[in-house]
């Protein structure tokens, strides 16, 4: 390394480290969101890592195992060839990368590990835009090919069942379907070229909104800090980023996570950065390109970078997928998960990835029959009197009226009253089913299950029956 310090180079290999070392400045901006999932417990990390690491994250000492360097890296292959391909990217349209944390505590147990957080970041070439959207990791969604779980295990069940692309290639889909955005790559990095990164550019400075102990990894002392700002190194801007025992618990810890991005956005944009970190460029790509993994090409990352540079801090939108979006539940096994509120979420991603604000039919449309039919909900029909063919009749009824009906049966008991079962959260299906159907007090029961054939059920009552709705 120190002949690659001191050799005289070309002019095309001068800009080729100062690219370099601009991409490795976009990676840890858009990797460093991972390092909040790390453990609170002192002799416990969470760490970035990356599909087939062959072992643990790399070590402080750890030299690059592969032998790369700022002149052998082949521009046009794959950084990390074992993972899902990337979809193309033009240059000139708008790119998202899907950014991955893994639980560490798996890799120590000798288990397959899940995502601990998830992330996606965006930028838009064309309007100098970017986006950062956090994605709870207790999200319960439909994960490809295993039916309903949480978000964090699609990672783990592609790497267990060795499907193609692996757990990111899993990841990655699940979260296109769940969002409804094209993603063109993924990205992971291991915590301690986190922390490298942030004591190579002195430090950062943090904003504490609220009274906040930090456990930095290893035997070193927590530290507590009440509201103001800091400057501090890698080691505790790394348990900021972790820590989650405040009162929003993950939510918080997502807003923690994205004023880490930008305090290094703004730390290696200070005048006196740019030139030290060229300086350093050919030793800390060694050293940290060993922890920084991502299915994009050299010349793709470069690309990236500069776009990145490029971009006004505030054309940055930042979102969290936080409690006004989900509600709380608990899953058929027991265990505690967040249930998406579809209009929420849409509302949330427009917002992130659009130019001009929320495009979703949630924002454009004030019908409720169109925020209906956005939904899509699936809807059984129940006969729950003894009219004779009261639940046919209404079922033809409800698909006059734009409703997605899927069954039509009898009830289990006879009803009196009108009774709606909800498995799903469809918010404005419910409403509209109210109107449509003008029932005055319906009882509504949520019963949440994944599982479920259909998103709702109506059990129809007699007052239905007595009511002069139907033609």
């Amino acid at each position: 390394m120190s002949q690659l310090r001191t050799r005289t180079l070309p002019r095309r290999l001068h800009l080729d480290r100062l690219t370099l070392i601009v991409m490795i400045v976009f990676l840890v901006l858009a990797l460093v969101t991972g390092w909040a999932a790390f453990s609170l417990a002192r002799t416990f990390f969470r760490s970035w890592s990356i599909t087939n690491l062959g072992g643990v994250p790399v070590g402080p000492n750890t030299t690059n195992p592969a032998g790369l360097s700022a002149t052998n890296v082949p521009l046009n292959q794959p950084l990390q060839e074992n993972g899902p391909a990337p979809e193309p990217w033009d240059g000139k349209s708008r790119v998202t990368v899907l950014v991955m944390g893994l639980d560490y505590r798996d890799w120590e147990a000798g288990e397959t590990p899940r995502t601990d957080t998830m992330m996606l970041l965006t930028l838009d070439p064309l309007t100098r835009t970017a986006g950062i959207l956090s994605i709870p990791r207790d999200m319960w969604v439909n994960i490809p090919g295993f039916d309903y779980g949480k978000i964090n295990t699609a990672y783990f069940l592609g790497e267990t069942y060795k499907l193609p692309g692996g757990g990111p290639g899993l990841a990655v889909e699940t979260v296109r379907q769940f969002l409804g955005v094209p993603i063109n790559y993924y990205a992971q990095i291991d915590f301690y070229a986190f922390e490298r990164f942030i004591d190579e550019i002195g430090g950062i400075k943090l904003r504490v909104q609220e009274p906040i102990t930090l456990y930095p990894t290893g035997n070193r002392p927590k530290v507590h800090l009440e509201p103001g700002v800091y400057s501090v190194g890698g080691d505790l801007a790394l348990a900021y980023a972790r820590n989650r025992y405040t009162e929003g618990g993950d939510f918080d810890r997502a807003r923690r996570q994205q004023e880490v991005i930008l305090a290094i956005r703004d730390r290696i944009l200070q005048y006196d950065q740019i030139p030290k970190l060229i300086a350093k460029a050919p030793v800390l790509y060694n050293e940290l390109s060993a922890g920084i993994r991502t299915n994009m090409t050299l010349q793709e990352a470069i690309q990236l970078a500069w776009l990145a540079v490029q971009i006004p801090a505030e054309n940055i939108k930042r979102g969290v997928i936080g409690p006004n979006a989900v509600e709380m539940a608990t899953s058929p096994d027991g265990l505690d998960i967040l249930i998406p509120i579809p209009d929420q979420i849409r509302l949330i991603r427009d917002e992130i990835f659009s130019t001009n604000g929320a495009v979703g039919p949630a924002a454009v449309a004030q019908d409720p029959k169109v925020l209906m039919e956005a939904e899509n909900a699936r809807i059984v029909v129940q006969n729950g009197t003894s009219v004779a063919g009261l639940a046919g009749r209404t079922a033809e009824f409800l698909r006059s009226k734009g409703f997605n009906i899927v069954q039509e049966t009898n009830a289990d008991n006879l009803y009196g009253q009108t009774t709606i079962f909800l498995y799903s959260p469809k918010p404005y299906t419910l409403n509209y089913l109210i109107t449509v159907m003008q029932l005055q007090n319906p009882r509504i029961y949520n019963r949440y299950d994944p599982n479920a054939e259909a998103d709702l059920a109506i059990a129809l009552g007699n007052d239905w029956a007595q009511s002069n709705i139907l033609p």
